[in-house]
This record gives structure tokens, sequence and C-alpha cells, in this order.
């Protein structure tokens, strides 16, 4: 399992916390994934820059996705833009993924069968090792984790249910539709490594204008209701 399916997972389990928006998952998704592609050698971190390296990406579909969609010519790509571009419906790729993986099941709350519908973690290995490095306060996990809210601070407000990623930031983010117990590996980057700080700041940074967009957006609606109302 990579760091974004932890994130993933630990997302969807259930609890008193609020639901994580889906843009800002995404967005903490690709920084996930490119932290991973540090690990792993596949990339350095220039600056705010992401240079790629040798075809060493871990052996995941989607990180080889991940590390195909790299920008191999100068200057090479920033961090930012990087997060905006993959991020783009990357939570849908990796519920699809983990769904057909087993991870995930769907369920529907309360005893009707046409209540809500709602997608949890399966107790299989994998989600006990995202469990287990949460509780153990894995640094990585833990920062990404606290920038989309999981530590149930992030947000006041409901998250925006059009909140993925566009990638135009003017425009609406969303217009289209033992043996069990995997360890964290010892090398695996921390925060102590200045290009995983890197990620991880520009991914709270991302998240924080994708809310200021959310906050604006809301306000030019209101202003917008308040003039067909009239006085």
């Amino acid at each position: 399992m990579t760091t974004a399916k932890d994130l993933f997972i630990i997302a969807m389990e259930p609890g008193p916390e609020r639901a994580v928006g889906q843009g800002d998952l995404s967005l903490a998704l690709a920084g996930a994934e490119l932290i991973d592609l540090i690990g792993a050698g596949a990339v350095t971190v220039d600056g705010d820059r992401i240079v790629p390296g040798g075809p060493s990406a871990p052996d995941d579909r989607l990180l080889d996705e991940a590390a195909a969609r790299l920008t191999r010519q100068r200057p090479y790509e920033r961090i930012e833009d990087w997060l905006w571009r993959r991020g783009r419906d990357l939570s849908a790729a990796y519920q699809t993924a983990l769904e057909e993986d087993g991870e995930l099941t769907r369920r529907r709350s309360g005893r009707l069968p046409f209540g809500a519908e709602r997608v949890e973690p399966v107790d299989t290995p994998a989600r006990r090792r995202a469990a287990d490095r949460r509780e153990e306060g894995e640094p990585v996990l833990a920062a990404l984790a606290s920038a989309v809210g999981l530590d149930g601070e992030r947000f006041d407000e409901e998250p925006d249910p059009d909140g993925e990623p566009g990638f135009d930031r003017e425009t609406d983010p969303d217009e289209e539709a033992g043996p069990d117990q995997e360890r964290v590996p010892d090398d695996e980057p921390g925060l102590g490594d200045e290009a995983v700080t890197t990620v991880v700041a520009a991914v709270h940074d991302a998240v924080m204008e994708l809310e200021a967009v959310r906050q604006r957006r809301t306000i030019e609606s209101a202003a917008f209701a308040n003039l067909w109302r009239g006085p």
C-alpha cells in the first residue's frame, strides 16, 4: 500500500469527524503520491520544482500513472501546479481502485434498503496498516490528514460538494461530473526530509486556496441572490 491509499482509507473511516471535501482529498492524494515518488527515488525536488529521476516508481498502478504524467522537460513543473493538475478527479480514481481491490465496500445507513449509501473500508491488513500509521502519529500521514481536516479541526463549514480541484481556480472545480501487519519501512521519507516538508506545505497552501475559492463563490452567490431579490 502507498501513502495515498492509506490516506484515502482513513478518510473513509466512519467516525464523528466531518466528511472530507473531495477537492481537498484529491489535492492531498496528489501530494501523497509525490512523497512516495520521492521515497522511491523517482523524483527529486529542486526548490519548488519536481525533477524526474529514474524509472523507479513503486509497484503500484496509480503511482505508475503518476510517474508517467510527470513533466520531463525543463524548467519542470512546480509542485503547486502538479497538485492541481494531477489532483483532478483523483479521489474518484482511488475509490475505484480500492473498491476493485476489495479494500472498500458500499453500505447503506439505517435498516431501510433505500437508505443513504456510503463507502467504508473493509477489515483488511491494508486497513489495519493505515490505522496503525495514524494511531502512531506517523508524521507524513498525520500532516496530510490534518491538511484535509481529519483531525476534526480543519474546517467549520460543510465540505463543498463541488469541491474537486479544478485547475482553473476561477471556475467551478468540479463541473465534470504478524504477517497481516505490514509495517512502514524505516527509510520511508518523513518530515525531516526537506523535499517532503516542501510538498506537505504546498498541500496545505493548495487546500487553503481551494477553501478561499469556495468562500468567494459563496459571497458572490449571496450577492447575486440579493440583487434579484431586491430591497
